[in-house]
């Protein structure tokens, strides 16, 4: 029975055993490796010195980045505050000068009440009642901004705050001094808003000498 077996497998795996060829693996050629693996080979074998200059290089270039972009935002917040007081400044400028504007418009009527106070009035009860209404205006001019200019006879003229519409020769008085006011001078919160109008002395023109 053995017998017969191992005849049978001589008979079919004969054929088989003389078509197979003995291959050497010396020098054959491998397979080039992927990139991956290439890369991976690499990140093993790289020097650590070169490895901790290419992170400091990594962290160098973050922290300029993060400079930069904080440098930037402080610019902009600047920028930002800087603008918000210029709205807040030409806000301030537009509501002083348009109480400014009012003020002015209502300067006639203190005129018209300094002068209806000059003139002599019969009826005491009358004059009494015009004088505290011009008090009780000017008042309230006052607390909004509005500051009388002195300008007392004998002071020193000064175009700054007074306007001369007469310049009137006096020997007896000072040159260049207040003789008169037609007209109180005001300010707005610092501001000249109506300068007062004034008679000035001046020196008399020296006479030619006498032949």
């Amino acid at each position: 029975m053995w017998d017969k077996a191992r005849s049978l497998a001589a008979k079919h795996l004969k054929p088989a055993f003389d078509n197979l060829k003995i291959v050497s693996t010396e020098n054959q050629p491998t397979n080039p490796p992927q990139v991956s693996e290439a890369a991976g080979e690499n990140a093993l074998t790289q020097d650590p010195v070169e490895a901790l200059a290419d992170v400091t290089a990594e962290r160098d270039q973050l922290r300029a980045e993060l400079a930069d972009l904080q440098d930037r935002m402080l610019r902009r917040q600047a920028e930002f505050e800087n603008f918000r007081r210029r709205q807040e400044r030409d806000r301030s400028d537009f509501l002083q000068y348009a109480g400014m504007e009012i003020v002015r418009e209502l300067l006639p009527v203190l005129d018209d009440f300094e002068r209806a106070l000059k003139t002599e009035a019969s009826d005491s009860g009358y004059r009494k009642g015009v004088e505290l209404i011009y008090q009780r205006l000017l008042e309230i001019l006052k607390k909004i901004g509005l500051e009388p200019i002195d300008a007392p006879i004998g002071q020193e003229f000064d175009p700054n705050l007074h306007q001369a519409v007469i310049r009137d020769e006096a020997a007896e008085a000072p040159d260049n001094t207040i003789l008169d006011e037609f007209g109180r001078g005001y300010n707005f919160k610092g501001k000249l808003l109506r300068p007062a109008m004034v008679k000035v002395a001046v020196k008399p023109a020296s006479s030619p000498a006498q032949s």
